[in-house]
């Protein structure tokens, strides 16, 4: 088994989305060829209810699928094909709007005016562009979780690890989406196939991605070796790109780490990207906003 190197350390930097949206993106609308299928991570966590209210009113999304994890607080949701309804901790939506479709997600927060959820970006092959928009909601209490004998905990929202399956099937990238807990001071190493791109999101404690025999993580820039000691951990809100391997090393720190562990078959495809629709040619793209403009961009809805 060879353990995966670590190809970038990162910090997820801060942004607004939406009408207001306080967030951090991790990754995404830059160069995202080393994330592919990925295209964008947002971690939306805030206290600060002001921050978040205004939301994510009625926009369009065509060419790829949007992945939504609610950890605290709730997220209102509605869509151009009848959906709505609300999801909340612990709840996943996983919406594929293929040819296109409106949506607009209001998040609201806990008791105590907490907020805290991710959304991922998944790209669309080719030849599943313009396919029927389709969407999937799941509870909490329907995610897969598995408890080692060590104390790491992990809850599968899509794809198969240990011996089980997540509920969201019938994904294009085949993507494989946990939740994965390591206690303190234990080291954890887990499988990720070899041809997938995979990385790492820690929203809570810290700890070292690395191989045993190499201790030192990637640093994240060029550095004077003299002066500078280049990073070790990876903390709260950091990215872990990982580099090819079968399994990805990870000890966790004093307060043990909690990460999203997401892997991927790259679809090796060109992307033409603007806003919130992903295509892979410039006429393509030019095309559906002369859709939304022309009242047409709704092609296959119920």
């Amino acid at each position: 088994m060879s353990i995966r190197p670590v190809k970038s350390l990162v910090a997820a930097k801060p942004t607004v989305e939406g009408a207001g949206v306080h967030l951090r993106r991790a990754f995404g609308f830059g160069n995202t060829t080393d994330f592919d299928p990925f295209l964008l991570l947002d971690d939306f966590r805030n206290d600060v209810p002001e921050d978040y209210l205004a939301g994510f009113p009625w926009h369009p999304h065509r060419g790829i699928e949007t992945i939504t994890y609610v950890l605290a607080g709730t997220v209102e949701h509605g869509d151009s094909m009848g959906n709505h309804g609300e999801i909340a901790s612990g709840d996943v939506q996983w919406m594929t709007a293929g040819s296109g479709i409106i949506h607009q997600e209001m998040p609201k927060g806990d008791h105590a005016g907490r907020m805290h959820g991710f959304q991922l970006w998944a790209n669309l092959p080719a030849s599943l562009k313009m396919t029927a928009p389709r969407y999937q909601e799941v509870k909490s209490g329907e995610i897969p979780e598995i408890k080692d004998d060590d104390g790491t905990h992990v809850r599968v929202v899509c794809g198969n690890f240990w011996g089980k399956s997540g509920p969201v099937d019938g994904i294009a990238a085949e993507p494989i989406y946990l939740d994965v807990s390591v206690p303190p001071g234990r080291r954890k190493t887990l499988p990720v196939g070899t041809t997938r791109h995979a990385f790492a999101y820690v929203f809570a404690g810290s700890g070292k991605f690395c191989n045993a025999s190499e201790p030192l993580a990637v640093p994240t820039e060029a550095v004077g070796w003299l002066d500078t000691t280049p990073p070790v951990a990876a903390d709260n809100r950091s990215l872990v790109l990982f580099d090819r391997g079968d399994e990805v090393a990870v000890q966790a720190g004093d307060e043990g780490i909690r990460f999203l562990l997401v892997s991927g078959k790259p679809l090796e495809e060109p992307v033409a990207w603007y806003g919130p629709i992903v295509m892979n040619t410039q006429e393509q793209l030019q095309q559906a906003f002369k859709d939304l403009e022309k009242g047409t961009f709704l092609k296959n809805q119920k």
